[in-house]
């Protein structure tokens, strides 16, 4: 191929890809290459390299060292050659003086040859104590850095661990390609997203290439070019946030800084497709707002998400950075404050120790949590879900009341809202609920001047929960009932059920100190007050409806009866049976033949059988109740014999309930009704098992119980009280016996369930 560029008569000709090639002219013009010599030809042959047909995007052969199937020519992230070194925050040193034990026992085993299993045992079960200990107990200032901690895993190691498939997008168009931001397309259990997040280096080499995570301008043009592109093509877009914030140079100043920010910012509260929004390390300013205005905050554990850095706000208020950790405190940055300010929508929980002790299990529950919120999103059509955005961010922020205001500056001030305070006085809603109930009780149809049963229940419901939250806050519980609601909400989360009777254990310990300090709250008796008319309300209305389907039922019981009667074919044989009784001139049964008998029998049997087809058909279960040879002895029995059954079966429930208030019987019973709530209508076989298995334990559990010598002594002395009553009537005692053994069974099946 000939591709000489000629410069006129007389002058070289030099290729157009070595005019600025390395080779200087000078040394071009000493080829010769003069134009017009017929014995200087040249001529440059292009080849193109030959490549596998369909091999972009997914060819055939991912690369097999990096989990998920990730393909390397599509993102430059690979696994790191060498595994991170350990790194011990200041905090952590007793965890390492533990371990440190353990290897010099250990080794001292190996050594020696002897057997020291029964210490290292010792030593590690004191080992995982003390880390469950430190890492429950954590301050904001190690929250913030374990977030800062240098092998915890970063945007790309949770992306690559959560998606079935990953192409990372470059660019932002307008500049150059920030690796601070990462951009790119993924799938998660088949649906599309668009993940934008902060990337943190692995090691030094690697942060320095990413700035460490700190962004210039192009990096969030970079992110709103992909917001738009994922706007328009409908993907939901999840961020991952990492960073100490934007990047704060003067070049980056001179580009635009605070400008693209602002763009970013106002763009996603307008995007009509969902947004969440994750802080996996460190949220730092604008810098991490820029890709956070989303309708899900979400944050694992032991992240931060602040305005300033504590070193930051301790400089500016106290002069000096050592005070960080009492401004990491009063920033209120934790994931568990930034939920309590409704700042944040959730907690991903992490492993002990931090993410970066598992970072594998920490990707899952961020999938986890990314799905569910998705699909509570997806549902909102787009109006709702603008709203959803913007209410999010409309109702942050806080005020103080009290301080002086120039009257001059009232008029164009928004009007202070009101306290919120019970539209009824404790009179009027005794007035309608007592109204209310009369009206019920007596069948009588509601007045238009009366509100309506359920709307009067509701009403009463937001008086007590307004006078519940006065008594907390009055007894100083407040503070304490939100941490429980807190630890009960992460509970729910988490997989470890065995936390759940310690929870309720702490529950049943605030109602039971709430309940023995109501008295000194000053609203005690308004809230004691309307909660029992709360309870009458409840109650009457049950009484009502339960009175109404009894009237429906045998309405429709006396119609089908009637029915069956009304039958042709019963009807004639009724007649029959009138004639015939009309001839025999028979008064009572007895005088009765037994042909007549056998007639009215089967007759009767016929609409028996009718009529319970009838009942079954209405849902209703029929029970065939026979005479118990015991019934008819109860009578009989002498006044001493009755009074020893009553103080067994006294002592019996007696056993029995302090049997259950055992904390171990209790703490089975909680775990019991979880799994029940837990399975529902649709339960697996495991789980069914499970509670099979419980269930089982706990009636073992009553029956040890009620083994004691005394209980059976004094069953033994009844048993054989009644058994001469028995035998004087001619009964059978063995009956009797078993029957009083089955009662004392199913007493203790009655009071355990």
């Amino acid at each position: 191929m000939n591709d000489l560029l000629s410069l006129g008569p007389g002058r070289p000709a030099v290729l157009p890809w070595l005019r600025e090639g390395p080779l200087a002219l000078r040394e071009l013009g000493r080829t010769r290459l003069l134009y017009g010599k017929k014995n200087m030809g040249f001529s440059v042959v292009a080849k193109v390299r030959k490549v596998k047909k369909n091999e972009y995007p997914w060819p055939e052969d991912p690369d097999i060292n990096v989990k998920g199937g990730i393909l390397t020519h599509l993102s430059p992230f690979k696994p790191l050659k060498e595994k991170p070194k350990p790194v011990t925050l200041d905090f952590e040193k007793p965890l390492m003086d533990l371990q440190r034990k353990i290897v010099d026992v250990r080794k001292m085993a190996n050594e020696t040859g002897l057997d020291f299993s029964d210490q290292i045992a010792s030593l590690e079960d004191k080992y995982q104590q003390a880390l469950k200990e430190l890492y429950l107990h954590l301050t904001p200032i190690q929250r913030v850095n374990i977030a800062r901690h240098p092998n915890r895993p970063t945007f790309l190691d949770h992306v690559f661990n959560i998606t079935e498939k990953f192409v990372e997008l470059h660019g932002d168009r307008a500049g150059y390609d920030d690796p601070a931001i990462v951009t790119g397309l993924g799938t998660i259990d088949g649906r599309s997203y668009m993940f934008i997040g902060h990337q943190k280096g692995r090691n030094t080499k690697e942060n320095i290439a990413r700035n460490f995570g700190m962004p210039t301008p192009h990096g969030y043009r970079k992110a709103l070019r992909m917001m738009y592109y994922a706007d328009h093509h409908g993907f939901p877009i999840v961020s991952f946030i990492d960073t100490p914030g934007a990047y704060a140079d003067l070049k980056s100043e001179e580009l635009g800084q605070g400008e693209a920010i602002a763009h970013n910012l106002r763009t996603m509260f307008g995007l009509k497709v969902p947004v969440i929004s994750i802080v996996i390390g460190e949220g730092g300013s604008g810098g991490a707002l820029a890709i956070g205005c989303a309708n899900k905050l979400l944050m694992l554990e032991n992240a931060v998400f602040y305005v300033a850095s504590p070193e930051a706000c301790a400089a500016i208020l106290w002069k000096s950075a050592k005070a960080a950790p009492k401004a990491a405190e009063k920033l209120k940055i934790t994931s568990a404050e930034l939920c309590r300010l409704q700042i944040a929508d959730g907690v991903i929980p992490e492993p002990l120790g931090g993410a970066h002790a598992d970072p594998s299990w920490t990707s899952q529950q961020i999938k986890k949590a990314i799905v569910e919120s998705m699909d509570e999103l997806v549902k909102m059509d787009i109006e709702d879900l603008l709203h959803h955005r913007t209410s999010k961010f409309r109702k942050i922020g806080g005020f103080q009341e009290g301080l002086p205001v120039d009257p001059k500056r009232k008029v164009n001030m928004k009007r202070k809202e009101e306290p919120h305070q019970s539209k009824l006085s404790s009179l009027e809603l005794e007035g309608e609920v007592e109204k209310l109930k009369q009206q019920i009780l007596k069948s009588m149809p509601l007045s238009t001047e009366t509100p309506n049963v359920d709307e009067m229940i509701e009403k009463l419901k937001q008086e007590v929960d307004n006078e519940f939250s006065e008594a907390v806050q009055a007894l100083g519980l407040k503070d304490r009932l939100l941490k429980l609601r807190e630890e009960l909400s992460k509970a729910r989360n988490s997989q470890d059920e065995l936390t759940h009777p310690v929870l309720l254990d702490k529950v049943e310990r605030f109602k039971a100190e709430f309940s023995q300090r109501l008295s000194t709250a000053p609203n005690s008796a308004s809230l004691n007050y309307k909660l029992d008319m709360l309870k009458e309300l409840s109650n009457a209305k049950k009484i009502s409806e339960t009175k109404s389907k009894s009237t429906t039922l045998k309405q429709e019981v006396n119609k089908k009866f009637k029915e069956i009667l009304d039958r042709p074919d019963i009807k004639e044989k009724v007649e029959m049976l009138n004639s015939e009784l009309e001839k025999s001139e028979a008064s009572t049964l007895d005088d009765m033949d037994s042909g007549l008998k056998k007639k009215i029998t089967e007759v009767k049997k016929e609409i028996q059988t009718e009529f319970a087809t009838v009942l079954r058909s209405l849902d209703l279960d029929l029970k065939i109740v026979e005479t118990n040879a015991g019934d008819t002895v109860e009578g009989s029995l002498p006044t001493n014999v009755k009074s020893m059954i009553g103080e067994l079966d006294e002592e019996i429930h007696k056993k029995i309930e302090e049997t259950v208030n055992s904390s171990d019987l209790r703490n089975k019973m909680n775990l019991l009704k979880l799994e029940l709530a837990k399975a529902g209508k649709n339960a697996d076989g495991e789980l069914r098992n499970r509670i099979q298995v419980i269930s089982k334990e706990i009636k073992e559990t009553l029956v040890e119980a009620l083994s004691t010598s005394e209980l059976v002594e004094k069953h033994g002395k009844v048993s054989a009280e009644i058994e001469k009553v028995l035998e004087s009537d001619g009964s059978s005692s063995k009956s009797t016996n078993s029957g009083s053994k089955a009662e004392i069974s199913i007493g203790a099946e009655r009071s355990y369930a």
